[in-house]
């Protein structure tokens, strides 16, 4: 107890509102469960490391001047320090490209692609709904627009995620002539890919509105444009607070791996 007394009175005002900052990071990551993804695991990782390193700055700072005493100590100090810069770096650019993604709002949609996600029985999700709402927003705004609506059956659904969103819009008064189904994806690249083939048998152009998540966008928009897209706009479904960061997180290494293998 001692130990964490004298711990806590060495630390400055600068360092107490990072411990601040950090523990309500942590927190944020926390609150996805028990619906968490990899980004909570990793999230949550990332700010233990960082709560240790505000707590043991000191001991750090005076570890690797001790360390850069010899040359070998000191090409591992600079390795360090350059990873960690760099990866900062990169994830602070993914972040302001995944925001400029989510505000290419259309003038007007050419037509609206709805992608998927889980469906609870026969019914959508949380998250599918909101995205749905979002949708239907859109299309009354522009009554003459059709939509496409994204997503294949998971071995947990009853239907697959284009009926299931089908029926929604239809409930909530879309006309079943304006909604067409792409129902054999399972994937992001699916989604894109098999959506152009349906625009491209009924002579629809290639410029498209995607309407997601908002953390999703940027890479649905890359996927997209590999797939051959004209133009692409975004229209985003407001995610659940609780879940933002840890979906944020796993995005970027979501981004990562398309940048490394095109998927």
């Amino acid at each position: 107890m001692e130990i964490i007394k004298k711990l806590f009175a060495s630390m400055t005002a600068v360092r107490w509102v990072l411990l601040v900052i950090e523990l309500l990071m942590m927190f944020w990551f926390a609150a996805a469960f028990p619906f968490g993804n990899a980004g909570t695991v990793i999230g949550g990782i990332m700010c233990c490391v960082l709560i240790f390193v505000t707590l043991k700055w000191k001991d750090i700072i005076r570890s690797a001047k001790g360390l850069c005493k010899t040359g070998a100590g000191k090409a591992v100090v600079i390795s360090v320090s350059v990873i960690v810069a760099v990866m900062i770096l990169y994830f602070a650019i993914l972040s302001v490209m995944m925001l400029k993604a989510i505000f290419s709002k259309p003038d007007k949609p050419n037509v609206v692609v709805i992608l998927g996600c889980q469906v609870r029985g026969e019914r959508p999700s949380k998250m599918l709904r909101r995205r749905l709402d979002a949708a239907k927003q859109l299309l009354d705004e522009y009554p003459d627009v059709k939509c496409v609506v994204s997503g294949g059956k998971g071995d947990d659904e009853n239907i697959s995620e284009a009926e299931c969103m089908k029926r929604y819009l239809v409930e909530k008064g879309i006309s079943e002539s304006r909604i067409i189904m792409e129902d054999k994806s399972t994937t992001t690249f699916e989604n894109m890919k098999f959506t152009f083939e349906k625009l491209d048998e009924l002579g629809i152009s290639r410029d498209v509105t995607i309407v997601t998540d908002g953390y999703h966008q940027y890479r649905a928009s890359l996927i997209a444009k590999e797939q051959g897209a004209g133009e692409v706009t975004s229209y985003s479904a407001d995610t659940e607070f609780r879940h933002v960061a840890s979906h944020w997180v796993r995005e970027w290494f979501a981004l990562t791996k398309f940048f490394i293998f095109g998927t």
